[in-house]
């Protein structure tokens, strides 16, 4: 092999590498930090695809490395920040000692790391279904991540709306059935890619591209947590306006 069908490779290893220094950031309490490295992940993940077409450089265990790549870096280490937002929450501290807790408390506090297992499925599933080509069934791990590390980075970085409201246990909470279930559900995502610029083939992908940068001006990275939200939302209509 030549040196250049190993670059995606070389791109897909930065992800997991910006996603194990995510899940380290993130234990000790450094959740923007952590979340911007995650983001970083989420720019090789989308890169490696761009430089595997580019260079005709593909390969399994680029497909395998990748998948594990998704696992580490959106699957495991926006966890681990949910896992620290809510330790916080009920403890008061990051660095309090979770054991030491009320056993309550402790499942709580772990309960995020759920969300990892379901993870795990999606994409196991997405790698067996044939369904997936053009667009997604169920929510991605990517999506799923990048949710949860905006709100991370506005947990300790913002100060408006969306950082009083994710400061409450009961919502952070019921992220864990909700990304659990739309992870592995049936539910089909609308495909953001673009075949032509027509309006009328595109109205969707417009108006979710108007309303997130709306929300990206007035409520910086944390509008792509509501971007994302809207995402679901915009899939759910379109979902049932179909029905």
């Amino acid at each position: 092999m030549t040196i250049k069908n190993h670059i995606p490779n070389f791109i897909t290893s930065l992800n997991v590498l910006c996603g194990a220094l995510a899940a380290f950031a993130g234990f000790q309490g450094l959740l923007p930090q952590a979340a911007i490295l995650i983001f970083l992940a989420s720019l090789f993940d989308f890169s490696d695809g761009l430089a595997a077409r580019a260079l005709k450089a593909y390969s399994p265990m680029g497909k395998e490395l990748d998948s594990l790549a998704d696992m580490l870096s959106f699957g495991f280490a926006p966890m681990v920040l949910l896992h620290m937002m809510l330790k916080y929450i009920l403890l008061g501290s990051f660095s309090a000692d979770t054991l030491a807790a009320q056993p309550t408390q402790i499942a709580i506090i772990l309960s995020p790391f759920l969300v990892t297992v379901f993870s795990a499925l999606r994409l196991a599933k997405f790698n067996v279904d044939t369904r997936q080509s053009e667009s997604f069934i169920g929510l991605t791990t990517t999506a799923t991540g990048l949710f949860l590390s905006a709100l991370a980075y506005d947990f300790t970085n913002g100060d408006g709306w969306l950082h009083t409201l994710i400061h409450n246990q009961w919502l952070l909470l019921a992220f864990v059935p909700v990304f659990s279930f739309l992870l592995v559900s049936e539910i089909p995502m609308f495909s953001l890619k673009f075949k032509n610029l027509s309006l009328k083939d595109n109205v969707d992908k417009y108006l979710l591209l108007a309303v997130s940068l709306f929300f990206l001006i007035t409520n910086g990275v944390g509008g792509i947590a509501i971007t994302i939200a809207l995402y679901v939302l915009f899939s759910l209509v379109k979902l049932l306006f179909k029905r």
